[in-house]
């Protein structure tokens, strides 16, 4: 068995995490020690499928959806497919603004106003034709970055 503070060092999840991760139903606890929480083994590979599934772009409730009830270790084939489908719709739009901003930043007029690709890019935006990022909204961008 691990208390907490081991399974945080071995995952390098902080272990209000893993209490998080415990109160949504992705980890187990097992039992104490003392006051710590206890896992087994096998919870740091969970950790592990979880920190994949952040950065592949799941929410914690589509990763806890994706693990399959008779063994907690194998997910959602189907899921993960899905997944990369929209990765792909992802990559491809995030590469075409890419491209955009590139060309707007290299246009001679003498204001970015005045560059014909900019004006459209800044049209298409406006008209919602390029939308936010999964999961962010304007309250969450920030302009001091």
């Amino acid at each position: 068995m691990l208390d907490i503070s081991e399974v945080a060092k071995r995952s390098g999840q902080p272990s209000s995490t893993l209490r998080y991760y415990e109160k949504r139903g992705l980890i187990q606890s097992v039992g104490r020690r003392g006051l710590k929480r206890t896992f087994e083994p096998q919870v740091v590979d969970r950790l592990a499928l979880i920190a994949l599934g952040r950065a592949a772009g799941f929410s914690l409730t589509e990763i806890s959806a994706l693990f399959t009830r008779s063994d907690g270790l194998n997910v959602d084939r189907e899921a993960l497919l899905a997944k990369a489908d929209e990765l792909d719709k992802s990559i491809k739009r995030l590469t075409q603004i890419r491209d955009d901003l590139r060309s707007s930043a290299a246009c001679d007029a003498p204001s970015h106003l005045e560059c014909p690709n900019f004006r459209r890019v800044m049209k298409a935006a406006g008209k919602g034709l390029i939308p936010p990022l999964k999961g962010e909204s304007p309250s969450r961008l920030s302009t001091s970055d």
